[in-house]
């Protein structure tokens, strides 16, 4: 026999040993990768299934479910008592809506006076910001009662009153810069000082106010507004 030949067989042997040897341990690598995956597979599954049965945590779930539906039923008796929008009233109907909620602001106006329009807008935009809190207007004209009963002198006046009793007032703009173009926000960080409506949990910026800018636009453009 052929010397090369022999030498040639034996080292194609050889390789083809390694090359089987090496197949096998690819083979025995990926079973065993396989099983890993497997086996934590099945180990995140019975966790989930140990959490969905987690007492604290269905209580935890059911507990914000029950707060969720307390709000919601809450913002809806709110609404039922006026909340959520800003009101035009009457004198007749005044004493039943400022002792028919816990906090109410009262705008009383008239109806020529430009500065009165710019106050509407403001409230306008907050009534329906801050739920917990009525938002309602009287002409002054026909209310001469409570104008003169709440010694109203200077319009705009906007009165904030708790359980029924006046806690304080806004007369004109002397408390918001003393100028027209003060912006929805500063009346309400106002507002939120005196204790009269509730910090949001998520503030909003003065351009969440579009109807403050046009206002303060306007005014910025023409100083000469109508007093009251």
């Amino acid at each position: 026999m052929d010397p090369n030949s022999v030498k040639s067989t034996l080292s194609n042997l050889a390789f083809g040993n390694v090359m089987a040897a090496a197949a096998r341990d690819y083979q025995k690598e990926l079973v065993t990768h396989e099983k890993a995956q497997a086996s934590a597979s099945a180990n995140e599954e019975l966790d989930l299934d140990e959490l969905m049965d987690d007492p604290e945590l269905e209580k935890l779930h059911a507990d914000r479910i029950a707060a969720l539906k307390k709000e919601a039923e809450k913002r809806q008796e709110l609404k039922r008592q006026g909340h959520g929008e800003y009101r035009e009233i009457t004198e007749g109907d005044f004493l039943g809506e400022v002792t028919g909620s816990e906090n109410v602001i009262c705008h009383f106006y008239h109806r020529e006076f430009y500065r009165c329009k710019i106050m509407d807008k403001h409230l306008k935009s907050l009534a329906t910001r801050h739920i917990d809190t009525k938002f309602i207007k009287l002409d002054a004209e026909n209310a001469p009662f409570f104008v003169a009963k709440l010694g109203i002198k200077t319009l705009p006046c906007v009165i904030s009153f708790r359980n029924g009793i006046a806690i304080d007032r806004i007369v004109g703009f002397q408390d918001l810069g003393g100028k027209d173009d003060f912006t929805t926000k500063t009346l309400e960080l106002f507002l939120l000082k005196k204790g009269i409506i509730k910090e949001k949990k998520e503030e909003e910026e003065d351009d969440d106010y579009p109807e403050s800018k046009r206002t303060t636009v306007r005014s910025s453009l023409n100083d000469d507004s109508d007093s009251e």
